[in-house]
C-alpha cells in the first residue's frame, strides 16, 4: 500500500464509447434536464401564484419540486459537460461534495414524501382536525425536519468518506459520484464506511418508509369503510399520485444504497441510477399535475390571467 499512488481526481465511466451514441445521449439527457427544470419551476410558480393551492399538500409539493431541481442539478450539468470533453474527470474533493448534496437531496426528499403521506392520512382519516394538525407552523417544522435529517445523513457519510485514501486505478464505474461505487475505489479499509452507510440508510430510510406505510394502512382502511363507490374513488384519487411517486423513488434508491455487494452484479446499476437521477425528477410534476384536477385548474387560471394582462 505504501507503493501505491494517492489519486487527486477520478475518471468517470462513459455511458457509451460510441461517439454517435454519446451525441444522442447528450441531446436526450439535455432535453430531459430542461423538461425537469421547466416543469418543476412551473409547478412552483403556479403553487405560489394561485391562492387555491395554498394548502399543506401543495406546500409539500412545492418543496418536493424544489428538491427535484436540486437533485438533478447536482449531477446532470456535470454529466452533460463530460459528454463534450475527452477526459471525464472530477477531483476527489469535488466528488465528495457531490456525494454530500446527493445524499442530502435524497434524505430530505424521503421525509418530504413521509410528510405528504401524513397530510393525506390526516385529511382522509381525521378531516375534522385537519387544519389544527396541519397548521402552517407544523408544515414548516416538518419541512425543516426533513432538511435537517437529510443534512445530518449526508454529513455523517461524507465525514467518514473524507478520511479514506484513494489509489490507482482511479476510474469510477459510474457516470457520477455516488457513494457505493466510490467506496470500491478506496485502497483503505471501507468496512466502517459500509456499516455507516447501511446503518444510516436502514435507520433513516426505514423510519421514513414505516411512517409512510402506516399512514397508508390507515388511509386504505378508512377508504374501504366508505359506503359509496364515488366517495371511495374520490378519496383514493387524492392519494394515487403520491403513492406512485413513493413507489418509484423508494424502489430505485433502496436498490442503489441498501443492497448487498453481491446483488449489484445481477442488474445494471447505471440504468437504475439513470432512472432515479433523470426520469423520476422529470416525472414527478407530470404525475401530480396530469392526475390532479386542482393543479390543472390552477395552471389554466394562471395562464389565463397572464394572457389577459398582456
Amino acid at each position: 500500500m505504501e507503493n501505491q499512488t494517492t489519486v487527486t481526481e477520478f475518471i468517470l465511466r462513459k455511458l457509451s464509447s460510441d461517439p454517435q451514441m454519446q451525441i444522442f445521449l447528450f441531446s436526450m439527457f439535455l432535453i430531459i434536464y430542461l423538461i425537469t427544470l421547466g416543469s418543476n419551476i412551473v409547478i412552483m410558480m403556479v403553487i405560489r401564484a394561485d391562492s387555491h393551492l395554498h394548502t399543506p399538500m401543495y406546500f409539500f409539493l412545492f418543496h418536493l419540486s424544489f428538491l427535484d431541481i436540486c437533485y438533478s442539478s447536482v449531477t446532470v450539468p456535470n454529466m452533460l459537460m463530460n459528454f463534450l470533453v475527452e477526459h471525464k474527470t472530477i477531483s476527489v474533493n469535488g466528488c465528495i461534495v457531490q456525494i454530500f448534496f446527493i445524499i442530502l437531496s435524497i434524505g430530505a426528499e424521503i421525509f418530504i414524501l413521509s410528510a405528504m403521506a401524513y397530510d393525506r392520512y390526516t385529511a382522509i382519516c381525521d378531516p375534522l382536525c385537519y387544519m389544527e394538525r396541519m397548521s402552517k407552523g407544523i408544515c414548516v417544522q416538518l419541512v425543516s425536519g426533513a432538511w435537517t435529517i437529510g443534512f445530518f445523513h449526508a454529513l455523517l457519510n461524507t465525514v467518514f468518506t473524507s478520511k479514506l485514501r484513494f489509489c490507482e486505478p482511479n476510474e469510477i464505474n459510474h457516470f457520477s459520484c455516488e457513494l457505493p461505487p466510490l467506496l470500491q475505489r478506496s485502497c483503505t479499509d471501507t468496512l466502517t464506511n459500509q456499516l455507516v452507510l447501511l446503518t444510516s440508510v436502514v435507520i433513516f430510510g426505514s423510519s421514513s418508509f414505516l411512517l409512510t406505510l402506516i399512514s397508508y394502512i390507515y388511509i386504505v382502511s378508512t377508504i374501504l369503510r366508505i359506503r359509496s363507490a364515488e366517495g371511495r374513488h374520490k378519496a383514493f384519487s387524492t392519494c394515487t399520485s403520491h403513492m406512485l411517486v413513493v413507489t418509484l423513488f423508494y424502489g430505485t434508491t433502496a436498490f442503489m444504497y441498501a443492497q448487498p455487494t453481491w446483488l449489484s452484479s445481477l442488474y445494471p446499476r447505471k440504468a437504475l441510477s439513470v432512472f432515479y437521477t433523470f426520469v423520476i425528477p422529470m416525472l414527478n410534476p407530470f404525475i401530480y399535475s396530469l392526475r390532479n384536477k386542482d393543479v390543472k385548474e390552477a395552471l389554466r387560471r394562471t395562464m389565463g390571467h397572464k394572457s389577459l394582462t398582456k
